[in-house]
């Protein structure tokens, strides 16, 4: 075993133990590579621990599968986000990965060709790394006209559960993905609510789901030609009509509107000048990539680092892992990121067999 500085020389440390940091222990298993895991979560599941109570899955248990073991059968179509979260639970177990809990990567520097993680537990050398932080803990907000002015709530997806506390309120729901599309359903059973929209949602026929979409991935990733039975305007941005989206359906309540201008006092202000109050403000705008344990590396631009698949350019003993398209086709997805994992650890090979020839 590898000492520096009285510390312990991993092979590869993966910060982040969600389904993309998982999923390339999974293929880690396979190798001889001494590795660990840091999550900064006390119990397996990853960001999805954090989303509503409410959350379904837009895909069937079959295609909700990471590699290697399928996910079982759940009660209904569409697994929720507690029968998923139990599923991640029993596939650590399952292949016993080792994970370091309530462990928070808050810094990563080069020591000579060591990389140094400074952690809530610690430090921590590697050779390699594999960030696969996701997107969970940056929250995306527009950039909104008098946003701090507004003395409504304000609840950005990621910090919302429920809709206890919304009865008989006005809420804006803003965003038009399915997150967007799911919690406007729900809300608006108990609230009067409002949707803002930069386009006009796209709502997929009751028969696509998340199987399309897994089946494009995996064309994209055997670079195989589309079926031509595929729905070619299938994307990751349209709207599955999981229960509660076919429930706002039926009850109308996808009236979508063109954002408004800025903010006021109490409310929003339209293009027309008007003005209307509403009580709350729900933010379904999605999330950038969470990079900032690696900013002292100085190879971020506009929030992204620039890559060769998921192998960083400017830093080549860094690997990036889940963070969406460019770090792989559906890469931020349930049945994306294992051909994502995949690839990388085979990268990684390459890697050590070039530097030291001893390992496989």
């Amino acid at each position: 075993m590898t000492e520096y500085k009285g510390h312990k020389v991993y092979d590869i440390i993966i910060i982040g133990g969600g389904q993309a940091g998982i999923s390339v222990a999974y293929f880690l298993k396979r190798t001889d590579f001494n590795y660990l895991i840091l999550d900064d979560q006390e119990s397996p599941g990853g960001a999805w621990q954090h989303t509503w109570d409410s959350l379904k899955l837009f895909s069937p248990s079959t295609y909700s599968s990471l590699s290697g073991w399928q996910m079982p059968s759940t009660k209904k179509e569409y697994p929720t986000k507690t029968e998923f979260i139990d599923y991640l639970t029993q596939y650590e177990k399952r292949y016993d990965f080792p994970i370091q809990r309530k462990t928070t990567v808050e810094k990563v520097t080069k020591e000579k060709e060591y990389f140094k993680i400074t952690t809530t537990q610690g430090v921590y050398y590697s050779r390699t790394l594999v960030s696969a932080t996701g997107t969970a803990k940056n929250p995306f907000i527009p950039n909104y006209t008098d946003r701090d002015l507004y003395e409504g709530e304000q609840i950005h997806s990621v910090d919302y559960k429920n809709p206890e506390g919304l009865k008989d309120k006005k809420v804006l729901v803003v965003g038009s993905g399915n997150s967007g599309a799911q919690i406007l359903a729900e809300v608006s059973q108990v609230a009067k609510t409002t949707w803002i929209t930069l386009r006009p949602p796209v709502f997929l026929p009751e028969e696509i789901d998340g199987r399309y979409l897994f089946q494009q991935a995996n064309k994209r990733f055997f670079g195989g030609e589309k079926s031509p039975n595929q729905n070619e305007k299938v994307s990751l941005s349209d709207i599955v009509q999981v229960e509660s989206v076919r429930d706002g359906l039926q009850r109308d309540v996808f009236q979508h509107q063109r954002p408004f201008t800025s903010f006021y006092k109490n409310g929003v202000i339209w293009e027309d000048g008007t003005k209307e109050e509403f009580d709350a403000v729900i933010w379904c705008t999605g999330f950038k990539a969470n990079l900032s344990h690696l900013e002292s590396l100085d190879i971020i631009d506009n929030n992204k680092i620039a890559t060769e698949a998921t192998r960083s350019i400017k830093e080549p003993q860094l690997w990036l892992v889940g963070y969406g398209n460019w770090t792989g086709f559906a890469s931020a997805t349930i049945y994306g990121v294992g051909k994502t994992a995949r690839k990388t650890v085979r990268e990684m090979k390459e890697y050590f067999k070039d530097a030291s020839g001893n390992k496989k």
